[in-house]
C-alpha cells in the first residue's frame, strides 16, 4: 500500500469518527504521479480507477475539498463546449469528470480537471450523489510525472522540397517568354526595356 494511499485511510477514518450517522464516508484519493485514483467507503476500498490530471502548463491543484456541485451533464465553457459527462465539481471550474478521450487516460492530458473513462465517472458520480457531497472528501496529491513537466518537443516539420535549381532559364517549348517569368531569379529575368 503506497504512502498516499495509507494517509488517505488515514483521513478517512478521522471523518468517519466525526460523521453523522446513516451517511458513508466517501474518500476520493488522487495521485497525481501516478495518474490513479483510489475511492474508499467508510475506509473499505471500493474503486481504483485510470485518470488524467492537468498537462504541463494546466496543472491540477493539490489540497483536501469537498464537492461544490453535481452536474449530470455538462459542457466546458472554457474550453470548446467539451463534452465533461458526471461532472464532481469541487475547487471553482475544477471539476472530477468522464471523457472520450479515453486513450489519454494514464496520462497527464486535461486543463487541469480530473478525467476518468465515462463509465467510471458515472459510478463515482451515483455514489457521492447517493452518499451526499457533505459526506465526501476529495484529496489531490503528488506531482505530475517528468514527462508532464518537461517542454513537449514540437513535432519535426516535413522536409521543405529542394529549391529549384536555376542554372538555366525557364523555358517552355523554346520560348523565353513563356510560363512566369518572375519565378527566375534575379539576374536571369528577362528585361523588358522602354522601346520609346
Amino acid at each position: 500500500m503506497t504512502t498516499w494511499l495509507r494517509s488517505a485511510l488515514v483521513a478517512v477514518t478521522a471523518l468517519a469518527m466525526n460523521a453523522a450517522p446513516g451517511f458513508a464516508n466517501i474518500l476520493i484519493a488522487v495521485d497525481k504521479g501516478t495518474q490513479r485514483m483510489a475511492v474508499s467507503v467508510d475506509g473499505v476500498p471500493k474503486y481504483q480507477f485510470v485518470v488524467s490530471t492537468g498537462r504541463a502548463g494546466f496543472g491540477t491543484p493539490s489540497g483536501t475539498y469537498h464537492p461544490e456541485r453535481l452536474e449530470r451533464s455538462w459542457f466546458s465553457k472554457e474550453y470548446y463546449n467539451s463534452p465533461m459527462p458526471y461532472s464532481i465539481f469541487f475547487h471553482g471550474g475544477f471539476a472530477i469528470h468522464g471523457s472520450y478521450e479515453i486513450s489519454r487516460l494514464g496520462g497527464p492530458a486535461s486543463h487541469g480537471c480530473i478525467r476518468l473513462h465515462p463509465s467510471n465517472a458515472e459510478k463515482l458520480f451515483a455514489l457521492v450523489r447517493s452518499e451526499g457531497m457533505d459526506a465526501t472528501t476529495i484529496v489531490v496529491s503528488g506531482t505530475s510525472p517528468a514527462s508532464a513537466r518537461r517542454s513537449v518537443p514540437v513535432a519535426a516539420r516535413p522536409a521543405a522540397p529542394p529549391e529549384p535549381t536555376y542554372n538555366q532559364p525557364y523555358y517552355n517549348y523554346g520560348n523565353p517568354y513563356y510560363g512566369n517569368p518572375y519565378a527566375w531569379p534575379q539576374q536571369q529575368r528577362p528585361t523588358y526595356g522602354n522601346p520609346y
